[in-house]
């Protein structure tokens, strides 16, 4: 959701009431010059700060509207009046992912159906069973960075972290290896996915537009091409699967692939590809974000590396296969990830419907259908963030998640899931995943940060830190 960033149909009820804009708007290309096609979120967060809790954002025919005010956000994140909208990027996204869970429409019949089948591979019970396989996936990581650690080579930590939690997902997802160590280049999976996503912004925005439709043509022909790639991987897991027999695993493709109680398929042929490839991109996209800014963050604040550290030696020991409830017990750790989500939020938006016409922030009138981006980064960003003893709203400081901190400030304020029956199912998965790689991480190295480097954040379906380098040294005993 990073290039479109919200909105309604032009003509909307919305505008009875004029909404703040960037200034010096231009006719026909409207506010084009207040966006920069390549860090959209950024650039609208940085209007939200001049404008306001609410204003639109127009551009080339089309009319947006941003939510970025927390009162505005919790509104729209009432399911009873409102629901989650594909906007035109999404819409765009389903060339690649179809019907499955992140990028079905809510009156789909297969949302409901797979979303009532999958919740099992949600539950502690399976986290439990991924459990061994993470902290496999983790010791490949910490063996790739052993060996840049003994030969003084800087890591790239974004790409490591997509290495890692796409090895993870594949292996718990599908009990498939992705080889992600194997190969200083990325698997041809993940480099078919950047260019489709990349092209998914795109091609969501011209849609959006008064252009004609042959600009778009061409985003959406190298959009299919990718697409093609990343089906013919999933394919070949699901034909694999099927060669092998059921019976054999206890993951998700064993799920989507056991017949019903009436013996035929809960979930047709097409939609097992979706699903697969939902979980495959969503899956470790957002997970690598939040590890790449929290290992950024870690970097950059001694002091709270020291203090995770020691909580990762006083709960784990020596122990070089901490069990499955000794990651919950970081709460330290846990903290740092919750805090670099607030500050990073990987998803940076997300689209709300109205479910019937209805009044925003007490004098908008929108009606049934139209929709409005809620901006998670300005969320995170409200003043009630900040308190007594706690560093300001835009600095880093985990101890805002201490609980008394935590029961002091509405629980709406923090939305790096989204919400609603929408909000990610895999939750509790890429947060064990991303505790336990990072506990792992901060146990065995020191970071050694470039003092050049300043964090710039590449856009794409989600956010990561770009061009983001660190040394390391490994600690010793260790």
């Amino acid at each position: 959701m990073a290039v479109v960033v919200g909105g309604v149909s032009s003509g909307t009820a919305l505008q009875d009431r004029r909404l703040p804009h960037p200034p010096r708007r231009i006719p026909l290309l409207g506010d084009l010059f207040s966006f920069r096609s390549d860090q959209p979120s950024q650039s609208v967060s940085a209007l939200a700060t001049r404008l306001g809790p609410l204003f639109e954002f127009a551009f080339l025919g089309a009319r947006y509207v941003v939510a970025a005010g927390a009162d505005v956000v919790t509104e729209l994140n009432d399911e009873t009046r409102f629901c989650k909208h594909l906007g035109p990027d999404m819409v765009a996204l389903r060339v690649v992912g179809g019907d499955g869970l992140f990028t079905a429409h809510n009156d789909e019949a297969n949302w409901r159906r797979a979303h009532t089948l999958l919740m099992p591979a949600f539950s502690q019970a399976a986290m439990r069973r991924y459990h061994p396989t993470m902290l496999a996936a983790a010791g490949e990581l910490t063996g790739a960075w052993d060996r840049a650690a003994q030969t003084g080579a800087a890591v790239d930590v974004s790409a490591d972290t997509t290495r890692i939690t796409l090895e993870t997902i594949g292996r718990c997802a599908a009990g498939y290896s992705f080889g992600a160590f194997q190969s200083a280049r990325a698997h041809p999976f993940v480099e078919n996915m950047v260019e489709a996503l990349v092209g998914c912004d795109r091609l969501g925005v011209l849609r959006a537009t008064f252009l004609p439709a042959f600009l778009g043509d061409r985003y959406e022909r190298k959009v299919r091409q990718h697409a093609a790639e990343m089906h013919r991987v999933t394919d070949a897991i699901i034909a694999a699967r099927r060669v092998d027999g059921l019976g054999h695993h206890d993951d998700l493709l064993e799920l989507m692939l056991t017949p019903g109680a009436d013996g035929e398929p809960v979930l047709d042929e097409a939609n097992i590809r979706y699903q697969l490839i939902n979980f495959l991109v969503a899956g470790h996209e957002t997970t690598s974000g939040a590890l790449s800014f929290a290992l950024y963050f870690l970097s950059t604040h001694p002091e709270v590396f020291a203090r995770a550290r020691h909580e990762v030696d006083r709960v784990w020991g020596e122990n070089p296969e901490p069990p499955f409830e000794q990651v919950a017990k970081l709460r330290y750790v846990r903290r740092v990830l919750d805090e670099s989500l607030r500050l990073q939020p990987t998803v940076p938006a997300y689209y709300r419907a109205a479910r019937e016409d209805t009044v925003l922030a007490g004098e908008y009138r929108i009606r049934k259908g139209e929709w409005v981006l809620a901006l998670t980064t300005m969320l995170h960003r409200d003043p009630r963030w900040a308190g007594p003893g706690l560093a300001p709203v835009d600095e880093f400081d985990p101890d805002r998640f201490a609980p008394v901190h935590l029961r002091a400030r509405p629980a709406q304020l923090y939305k790096p899931f989204g919400t609603g029956e929408r909000s990610c199912i895999g939750r509790q998965f890429a947060l064990h995943e991303a505790v336990l790689v990072l506990a792992a991480l901060i146990r065995r190295y020191d970071l050694v940060p470039d003092p050049d480097y300043t964090l710039t954040v590449a856009e794409r379906l989600t956010l990561m830190p770009k061009d983001f380098h660190l040394g390391l040294r490994r600690r010793g005993g260790t």
